[in-house]
């Protein structure tokens, strides 16, 4: 669990992250540099759910042997099923991470929403439903790893 007092904010008990796939972890398929070693580290205090339509069907392959619970997304209705997936993990234990625009409503509803803009892009719903913004999803993913980033980021 990754437990955060932001000020102003909310005082944070995560037990979950829950990450989109492609424009996230991955582009084109292909896990980011990185991405797998970041995953690791995270592992033993936070539970890890990749969600995704898998657009390319490389999600399972890439993430084989890595320490994440995949669920590979119906092409109808994947905001939907986004926000139900962290819904049923209860929302104030979830922190989400995702691009595109069928992340905006679990973004929305996570306890700590992080939208991506990395070479894919990010979808201005997703943005504008983010708690935080970054450019990176290895800053992303460090931001849990140095708790303080977040309150600097977040608190009022």
């Amino acid at each position: 669990m990754i437990s955060i007092d932001i000020p102003g904010f909310n005082k944070l008990e995560l037990l979950h992250l829950v990450s989109d796939y492609n424009g996230t972890l991955a582009v084109d398929g292909q896990l980011l540099p990185g991405v797998a070693d970041i995953l690791t580290v995270l592992a033993p205090v936070i539970k890890i759910h990749v969600i995704t339509a898998d657009t390319f069907g490389l999600a399972n392959s890439q993430l084989a042997g890595l320490p994440v619970e995949l669920t590979i997304a119906p092409v109808e209705s994947q905001a939907q099923t986004k926000l139900q997936f962290v819904t049923d993990l209860g929302v104030e234990t979830v922190v989400a991470i995702g691009n595109g625009r069928n992340d905006r409503k679990m973004l929305k509803a996570a306890a700590v929403g992080i939208a991506l803009i990395q070479r894919e892009g990010g979808s201005a719903q997703s943005i504008a439903n983010a708690d935080v913004v970054c450019t990176n999803v290895i800053d992303a993913l460090d931001l849990l790893l140095n708790p303080k980033r977040l309150i600097a980021t977040l608190r009022s």
